[in-house]
């Protein structure tokens, strides 16, 4: 009886079809609707705030430049992905962050812990010359970052339109953008690097550890 069941829906195309949408339909609700109820409930960490100017035009350049390609920034729950990168990420730190810098290829390290890790000087002189602090590394240069110009106009434009959406960007905020006005691409993409990990964290990492450390890392 059921074989006649199944069968008179095999001849049947437009039946097939209509059931197939309603199962894939379901399922699709099924993975989905969690997923969105979940996110309503993800709150900023205590003492976190969204990218002040020079880190958000950081952030917008290693968005520019393909970082993510090749840098995560998501640190799995798992004992030798925390011993390596330190504490797991949680949904919390990506809250101001359009689109969120997870990744899923690390042909370089993952950067979610990456702030006050080098000085600012070694993050400068690794994105200039990569090879220069890193022999082995396969990174490319980023010279023109020391010489491209932010523009403070632009940077408070794109603060107010995130603020449209929902980051807690005060007039007064927005006005200090034009502080980072004529500062190299190189100062910002440094900013951002250097807050990571720190500025919207559940915990700080542990800053310090070494601009001379001879780690093999490949980089931002």
């Amino acid at each position: 009886m059921a074989y006649r069941h199944f069968e008179s829906v095999e001849k049947h195309a437009w039946m097939l079809g209509i059931l197939t949408a309603v199962m894939v339909s379901l399922g699709g609700l099924a993975e989905i609707l969690p997923t969105f109820v979940e996110a309503t409930r993800v709150k900023l960490a205590a003492g976190g705030k969204p990218y002040d100017p020079l880190r958000l035009a950081g952030r917008d350049i290693y968005v520019r430049e393909g970082c993510y390609l090749c840098h995560s920034q998501m640190i799995r729950a798992l004992r030798f992905e925390t011993q390596r990168y330190g504490r797991f990420s949680t949904a919390e730190e990506s809250v101001y962050d359009r689109p969120f810098q997870w990744g899923s290829k690390r042909t370089g390290p993952d950067l979610a812990r990456v702030g006050g890790k080098y000085s600012d000087d070694w993050q400068r002189v690794h994105l200039m010359d990569p090879r220069a602090v890193v022999p082995q590394s396969n990174m490319p240069a980023y010279p023109w970052l020391a010489t491209a110009r932010i523009d403070g106009a632009d940077i408070a434009a794109r603060m107010r339109t995130l603020r449209r959406l929902g980051d807690p960007y005060t007039d007064a905020d927005i006005a200090a953008a034009m502080s980072v006005d004529g500062r190299t691409e190189l100062d910002a993409l440094v900013a951002y690097l250097q807050g990571l990990g720190l500025a919207n964290g559940p915990q700080p990492a542990q800053a310090g550890a070494a601009a001379a450390a001879p780690v093999a890392r490949t980089s931002p």
